[in-house]
């Protein structure tokens, strides 16, 4: 009776997680969907407590109030722009777990034979398990947490790097060590004889080593990713996170966190993959930590930075009929998404025709301008992505970029040697006039010199985007 009920829990449970995801492809469904996430995860872990295998009450209520505590500081304190560093640890400390549940599976197995050899008796509910299970089936439990510790140091690792990426604290161009690849290969053969050898009984060490190894692969796959990537990166380990979850699954012998697990992985994996085929990269590529590359220098760029003021903005918006808004993560570390849904509702007042263009990757994270521009109370139906609006570039009076650098970058079509070369990128400067909102002179995020700046119909307008649009609505009828 009690282990029915765990069941028909964990499926209510996968039922629910299975709506969360597909709501979460809608912005008007997305609230709602992560309720059903809330729930789905309140019944998983009621159901978990009080099924077969429970004990240890005080410990799990002491442990649970405090990651809620620690949820709750983070969902407070987080800001939008964080979010992308946020989504890296938490895919980290899912690697981390997989590789700790994997040690003690082995460290079960070991006691367990010990305990049989010797004629006593187990106890504990894991223990227990394992001293049921026959010798194949024990090698599958193996073949498990081999997989679940590997995936899960690569993911652990790789995650650490992604967030310090994303937070400015490792460099975001790509780097290799000598050897580039050949390493990654050469660690992931070696992972391979050790895991053929752990199997073969050769002892714990090989765990050891092989957690080590998969260690350094995740370091040096996501440290020779270069920054215009890392939201597929993100996705990709939320892929990887997922993978690993689901061992751990297999390992404690629990259906929905295999099915959660898969349902993660599946769903990173794709996502993963139709950014790569939005930004024309090999899925292959990115997922082997950028393999392949430019083979010469990038084009040097010539010219000057013309700078403008807001009431040169504000003129060139009077006489315009059509405008479209690129917004970019310069636009969410400024917190400007207000401003600029007050100078849409200004514009759109005065009957011109206001448009939003969404690349694929803009900010940190899939869909980042696109939930900032919802919370700003933007029109969803402006609101359109890069291949719905590239083709109507030349046909429109201004264009206003704010704080976006590669998907506006034509180097991506223009040199062949570019860190960015065949990536689809917003044809700005194909419209009549373009605006660019920058706080400085410098690169953006990947380290990249865009060419767009320097265009003779490009005028940049310098500052603090949140105040400068203050100023330029100032300006504004």
């Amino acid at each position: 009776m009690e282990f029915g009920f765990t069941i028909a829990a964990y499926a209510v449970a996968a039922v629910l997680f299975i709506l969360s995801l597909g709501g979460l492809s809608n912005q008007e469904s997305a609230k709602r969907a992560v309720w059903y996430g809330i729930a789905g995860m309140a019944i998983a872990v009621v159901a978990t407590m009080t099924g077969p295998g429970q004990g240890l009450w005080l410990a799990s209520i002491v442990l649970i109030a405090l990651g809620a505590g620690v949820g709750y500081q983070l969902a407070t304190k987080v800001e939008m722009t964080q979010m992308p560093e946020l989504v890296a640890v938490m895919h980290s400390l899912v690697g981390l777990a997989a590789v700790f549940v994997g040690f003690n599976a082995d460290l079960t197995i070991n006691m367990v034979q010990a305990a049989q050899a010797a004629g006593d008796t187990v106890t504990g509910s894991f223990a227990e398990l394992v001293a049921k299970k026959t010798p194949v089936e024990i090698g599958i439990l193996k073949i498990e947490l081999v997989l679940g510790i590997w995936i899960g140091a690569v993911t652990f690792t790789g995650s650490v790097i992604a967030y310090g990426k994303l937070a400015g604290k490792v460099n975001s161009a790509a780097k290799k060590l000598p050897g580039g690849h050949i390493l990654n290969a050469g660690a992931a053969a070696l992972s391979l004889v050790l895991a053929i050898a752990y199997l073969a009984d050769a002892g714990s060490w090989t765990l050891v080593v092989l957690t080590l190894l998969a260690l350094f692969i995740g370091y040096h796959l996501i440290m020779g990713i270069g920054g215009a990537d890392m939201p597929v990166v993100v996705s990709m380990l939320n892929s990887y996170s997922g993978w690993a979850a689901a061992a751990i699954g297999f390992s404690l012998g629990n259906d929905l966190l295999i099915v959660v697990g898969a349902l993660v992985g599946s769903s990173g994996a794709i996502l993963s993959y139709i950014m790569c085929k939005a930004m024309n990269r090999s899925f292959v590529s990115v997922i082997l930590g950028g393999f392949g590359g430019t083979t010469g220098p990038a084009a040097e760029v010539e010219g000057e930075q013309v700078p403008i003021d807001a009431e040169g903005v504000a003129s060139a918006l009077e006489e315009a009929d059509s405008v479209i808004i690129i917004p970019g993560y310069g636009m969410a570390v400024a917190q400007a998404q207000n401003s600029v849904s007050e100078l849409t509702k200004r514009l759109r007042a005065q009957g011109k025709n206001v448009r939003f263009a969404i690349h694929p990757v803009a900010g940190r994270l899939p869909g980042h301008m696109n939930v900032l521009l919802a919370e700003a109370k933007v029109p969803y139906d402006i609101v359109l992505e890069m291949d719905e609006i590239n083709d109507d570039f030349p046909d429109t009076d201004v264009v206003i970029v704010i704080g976006s650098n590669d998907i506006v970058n034509p180097a991506a079509q223009d040199d062949p040697n570019s860190p960015i070369a065949g990536m689809p990128v917003l044809e700005c400067w194909k419209a009549k006039n373009v605006f660019v909102s920058k706080r400085g002179q410098g690169t953006g995020y990947s380290g990249i010199e865009n060419p767009l700046f320097f265009k003779d119909n490009t005028r940049m307008f310098y500052g603090d985007a949140k105040k400068s649009l203050d100023e330029l609505l100032s300006k504004l009828p």
